[in-house]
């Protein structure tokens, strides 16, 4: 690449257009919105006021009609899946506790309420929890089941025509339940569904859990989870069930059924395979949690990038105070992690274009695809905003340190996305399973010795041969020019040949689990969670290659060649010692890619206001002390 080429200056709004995308018209619209008054930061608020606070601006964004963008215009809806997990996304720009409440009323509870039912609770309960006049709960996580929610302890057992919810328990208590501990009328509850003494495995049921005068139903125990590390807007809190009766139609019955007799059908013979089809149906979820952390990097580098171009520390010898941003230690500290975060952006815009355009008959094996992107999507969006958020609070000081400067409160905020919406590291397994396996038509759960053993039975086939391949980038690989850093196929064939040789290194590990399938999975561990994350940085790449072959305006597009650029250099930089152990780079082009990431962020540092500028967070968001006085 010419890098002659990347203009003096570039237009942050050629780059929104960029980052805008498909959904374009509508960010521009939730802008607007966001900058009314009502939706204001809640800093060094009380837990009361500050739930107070959120449940007004809820009331306020339910007079919009973003809430009702994913709902079935049937009732009221817009039908447009992809402008309501975009709309969530949006929300993290202001309070994540708003984001987070509303996506458990919208999300979670109303997209159970339509995903898993049927004509009967959408009839009577869809306009409602779209107009918030039924606010609810989306009560799966228990004290002693977050991951492994196939073995949840809460049962309903069919009798005398309806069913009765009750936790047997402690450890069946149901925990961290957004909207439970304060406002919360009703919750979709998952439990074990039992009839005729048969356990047919976790299945969806609506259970009112407050009167109308906001008491508990009768058998309805209700804790306040009380105040958290962060998100103390939302009113999380714990749901218990004394042989709560429920009548036979609460059942959300779009994959089974109960009749009045209580016999039982299902289209989905396999428990296990109906589960995963009902967890499938409920990714907007996870990809919102996705989509939120990646807003809220964006006004973490937006604030910590302006403050670097107005903080002064130390003197050139012509005694003029240097402002930070142009230190190299500062520019490594913000610019790789501003790369990646436009690389994360154009992923994500292309899983949300994915999950808008699926259809419901597509073939299992494109659905699975779907749930895999979304889950290694979230995992490495959450902890690079956690990661990112960090470094943010410490280029700016102590000034970063306090409240008033937002980024505190963002670290607190984002701090639990790592492990809500899916614990990264069981969401990583989920993705090398979808790659190891090939999606296979009925899988079974995810606990480690299920997995070994699947993994050692099914794996080897779908491995293939890629000599030629192979090959062919090995040539690549002993270019003599430096210039081949920055060529987008050799970037690209570094990514695919890692993924590659870890997921044929997972191979040969799982292949000896006959004998020993636990432990032979539980020491392959951390191999199957590195070919996850390979596999992930790679799809992540690759977006952003596409995202680049859209931009019209030519100066827009060389700088996001070079911010591209960056981050598949500082990804490989990153990984450098896997590169250099396994033979793909020799050493001294390891110091070279560490030279050019150098290179990157003092050729990107003129433009670094504008990128953040062209996230176009409404200025309300950015209003701290630090950058004023």
């Amino acid at each position: 690449m010419d890098v002659s080429n990347v203009p003096a200056k570039v237009d942050p709004d050629a780059l929104t257009a960029v980052l805008d995308g498909r959904w374009a018209e509508l960010r521009r619209g939730v802008r607007a919105e966001m900058t009314d008054s009502e939706f204001r930061d809640p800093v060094d608020l009380e837990t009361e006021a500050h739930r107070a606070q959120v449940l007004d601006q809820l009331r306020a964004l339910a007079e919009t009609d973003r809430p009702g963008l994913g709902f079935d215009p049937a009732y009221g809806g817009g039908g447009d899946v992809g402008g309501s997990v975009t709309s969530f996304e949006m929300l993290g720009f202001g309070d994540l506790s708003l984001m987070v409440k509303a996506g458990v009323q919208w999300g979670l509870f109303g997209g159970a309420v339509q995903l898993l039912g049927t004509e009967r609770h959408h009839e009577h309960y869809l306009r409602a929890i779209k107009d918030l006049d039924l606010l609810g709960c989306f009560a799966m996580t228990e004290h002693g089941h977050g991951s492994d929610v196939q073995h949840l302890g809460t049962t309903a057992t069919f009798v005398d025509g309806g069913f009765v919810v009750h936790t047997p328990d402690s450890m069946a208590k149901k925990e961290y339940i957004g909207n439970a501990a304060r406002d919360g009328r009703m919750a979709v509850v998952f439990a074990q569904l039992i009839t005729g003494s048969e356990s047919r495995g976790v299945h969806a049921f609506l259970v009112p859990i407050r009167d109308e005068d906001g008491n508990p139903a009768p058998g309805v125990s209700i804790e306040d989870c009380g105040r958290k590390a962060g998100l103390n807007g939302v009113d999380n809190g714990r749901l218990s069930f004394d042989n709560v009766r429920i009548p036979r139609e609460a059942l959300l019955n779009r994959f089974a059924d109960v009749d009045e007799s209580g016999a039982y059908s299902s289209p989905i013979e396999s428990d296990s395979r109906r589960f995963f089809t009902m967890l499938g149906a409920l990714i907007r979820g996870r990809v919102s949690v996705g989509g939120s952390a990646g807003s809220a990097t964006k006004r973490a580098l937006a604030l910590a990038i302006r403050y670097g171009e107005v903080r002064r520390q130390f003197t050139k010898p012509d005694g003029e105070e240097v402002v930070v941003l142009d230190y190299l230690a500062h520019q490594r500290k913000l610019l790789p992690a501003l790369a990646k975060t436009y690389a994360l952006h154009f992923a994500q815009e292309e899983l949300v274009s994915k999950l808008h355009d699926i259809d419901s008959s597509a073939p299992e094996e494109e659905q699975r695809e779907l749930e895999s992107r979304a889950a290694g999507l979230k995992a490495l969006g959450t902890w690079h905003a956690t990661a990112t958020i960090q470094a943010a609070r410490e280029a700016c000081g102590g000034s970063g340190y306090l409240s008033e400067n937002l980024l505190a409160g963002l670290k607190a905020d984002t701090d639990v996305f790592t492990t809500f919406e899916g614990d990264n590291t069981v969401l990583l397994q989920l993705v090398a399973k979808g790659l190891l396996t090939s999606f296979k038509q009925d899988f079974e759960d995810l606990s480690p010795l299920a997995t070994a053993r699947f993994f050692a039975e099914q794996v080897v086939s779908t491995v293939l041969e890629r000599t030629s391949a192979r090959k062919a980038f090995e040539r690549l690989t002993e270019a003599s020019d430096s210039d081949v850093f920055f060529r987008r196929d050799w970037q690209l064939g570094l990514f695919e040949d890692r993924e590659e040789h870890v997921i044929e290194g997972v191979v040969k590990r799982l292949r000896k689990a006959a004998d020993d399938p636990f432990g032979v999975f539980n020491a392959a561990q951390d191999h199957v969670l590195r070919a996850g994350r390979v596999h992930v940085e790679r799809l992540i790449l690759t977006a952003f290659a596409s995202a680049i072959e859209r931009c019209a305006d030519p100066d827009a597009r060389a700088v996001l060649e070079r911010v591209c650029d960056l981050y598949a250099l500082s990804a490989i930089e990153e990984d450098l010692a896997w590169f250099l152990g396994h033979g793909r780079l020799s050493a001294s082009r390891g110091k070279a890619v560490t030279s050019a990431v150098n290179n990157l962020c003092a050729e990107l540092r003129p433009h670094a206001r504008s990128l953040v500028d062209a996230f176009a967070i409404p200025d309300q968001f950015l209003r701290a002390p630090m950058l004023t006085s």
